[in-house]
């Protein structure tokens, strides 16, 4: 005897939900995914399947009891249910030749061939208020044999996956749909030869009957709420759904997860019987793709955006192929990874720093003395040092597995700097403590540092803020991507003269463009608008920065 509980499975983002029907009874033999219970959420009404075929032995619910995912709700034998199909059967795997002898073996399923036959036409039943939706799975195939209310075909509205149930005990003759037909309430999908013995199953599906529906194994009905099926379940090669084209076989729980999660199912192999997806395909899917993102491997964008196929480019002309440097290649990972998973706004404004820039001016005597240039940069520093302590939204890292926002009470600001080598961003620590001379010198020496490939790991660590400037090439607004955990850039291009009002005449004014990036998860949009505004006081009026 194996003897194994029947669990809960996932419910589709459901928490608690009431039984209000057990349609199988101890001492019953079901087939794979045949109906145990029935549960009633808030939303919806689904079937709970049996996970593997079977004799129940044991029922531990009744009507009214509340079950969560996981809960136990019975017991069963399965290998009570694996003698009625010979061993040849198992290993062939034809669909049509293992539900016959299956049927046959099952006491309460009466043969067609019994008491006379005839042929029926099955229509699709009243949709709820649906009409045209499409096919998006057929779950039979000519010459199977079905029980009542095993899944004929299922389909898809814009708010629901609805399965279309058999209302007869028979054998399929001819599907009269196909995959992506849209059908309505009346349409015909499929004839079916139905014995007379068969009238006693569709007259008792009218009402709910306790006693559970023979063996079937059915080819593959999409359940309500996939469960994980066992390693030695039968099913055909995983490639089978991610082929092209290839209809997807996942019931709704799955599809919501994959929805949520950004998945496209049609790439994602299914381990269930006959290919099906189960929500751990999903997992795994997802699981792979971050993988290859983070490690730059594959041909996917990671978290389920199709990769970029390259083309053969030698066939237009001639090519070089150059290895990237380590730098490149850091740094291509992390604005990737950035940039997938921070939504991001761009806020942009002109700040004028024509007083900023006549004070830095008259500095240079002072720098000679002191050997050092001063250029707008610690300025920039500075500005941001203030804005960020009088807006402390800013000065945070997001903690999305702790759901907490972690608060930083110091100020370190990275410096992007461009060398032959890459992009790195040294890291200034201690901003708002440290004076224009000070700023100055350090912005220098490590520049020099970048460039000489002589920085160490820790003064590229533990930045809040980051500016990177395009001032000295050109433009005029850029969007620069938030160099996650922080949350927020600046980016500065390059200051230009402009006619501003003054209220009586338009004034040339030095115009300083600043584009500032934010992660929207951590910083609205009014804020941000705030923090540019704070900038331009700032960098308008340097003076404020002695307050």
């Amino acid at each position: 005897m194996s003897e194994q509980d029947i669990k809960v499975p996932d419910l589709g983002g459901a928490d608690e939900v009431e039984i209000i029907e057990i349609t199988a009874s101890v001492g019953d033999s079901v087939g794979e995914e045949d109906p145990i219970l029935t549960v009633e959420s808030d939303k919806a009404t689904v079937e709970l399947p049996s996970p593997v075929a079977g004799t129940i032995t044991a029922i531990t619910v009744k009507v009214g009891d509340k079950v969560r995912e996981g809960d136990v709700v019975g017991r069963l034998d399965a290998a009570a249910g694996a003698p009625e199909a010979t061993p040849s059967d198992a290993v062939s795997e034809p669909e049509p030749e293992v539900a016959e002898p299956a049927a046959e073996a099952s006491a309460p399923a009466p043969a067609p061939a019994a008491g006379g036959s005839r042929e029926e036409v099955v229509k699709v039943p009243p949709l709820d208020g649906f009409a045209d939706v499409p096919v998006i799975e057929i779950n039979v195939s000519e010459g199977d044999t079905v029980q009542v209310d095993d899944p004929l075909v299922t389909v898809e509205s814009d708010k629901a996956t609805m399965e279309i149930p058999s209302p007869f005990a028979g054998k399929i003759g001819k599907l009269l749909v196909a995959v992506d037909d849209r059908i309505s309430e009346g349409d015909a999908l499929v004839e079916m030869t139905v014995s007379e013995a068969g009238e006693a199953p569709v007259a008792a599906s009218a009402e709910p009957a306790p006693a559970a529906p023979p063996a079937s194994p059915a080819p593959a009905p999409t359940a309500q709420v996939s469960a994980a099926a066992p390693a030695q379940d039968s099913s055909v090669p995983a490639a089978a759904a991610a082929a092209a084209g290839a209809r997807v076989h996942a019931g709704p729980a799955v599809r919501k997860v994959a929805r949520e999660l950004g998945a496209d199912l049609t790439r994602v192999k299914g381990s269930g019987p006959r290919g099906r997806i189960l929500k751990e395909d999903v997992q795994a899917y997802i699981k792979q793709q971050l993988q290859m993102s983070q490690s730059g491997d594959g041909v996917s964008g990671g978290a389920g955006i199709p990769g970029i196929k390259l083309p053969d480019f030698s066939q237009f002309g001639e090519i070089e192929r150059q290895s990237m440097s380590r730098i490149h290649i850091a740094t291509a990972k992390n604005m990737q990874r950035s940039w997938l998973n921070v939504p991001h706004v761009t806020q942009f404004d002109d700040a004028d720093i024509t007083e900023m820039e006549a004070f830095r001016k008259s500095l240079k005597a002072e720098g000679d003395k002191r050997g050092v240039k001063m250029t707008p940069l610690p300025f920039m520093l500075k500005a941001c040092a203030r804005a960020l302590a009088d807006m402390p939204q800013f000065n945070v890292s997001l903690d999305l597995d702790k759901q907490e926002i972690i608060r930083k009470r110091y100020i370190h600001i990275g410096v992007a700097v461009d060398t032959p080598a890459g992009l790195v961003v040294p890291v200034i620590r201690d901003v708002d403590q440290k004076g224009l001379w000070e700023l100055a010198r350090e912005v220098i020496e490590l520049a020099e540092k970048a460039r000489d490939k002589k920085l160490k790991p820790a003064e590229m660590q533990g930045a809040c803020f980051t500016i990177t400037s395009l001032g000295g090439i050109g433009g005029t607004a850029f969007t620069p991507i938030v160099n996650a955990p922080e949350v927020a850039i600046l980016g500065i291009s390059k200051a230009s003269m402009k006619p501003v009002w003054d209220g009586a005449a338009f004034q040339p004014r030095l115009m300083l463009p600043l584009s500032l990036s934010y992660d929207h998860r951590a910083v609205n949009g009014a804020d941000g608008a705030r923090f540019t505004n704070r900038l331009c006081e700032l960098l308008g009026d340097i003076r404020q920065l002695l307050l």
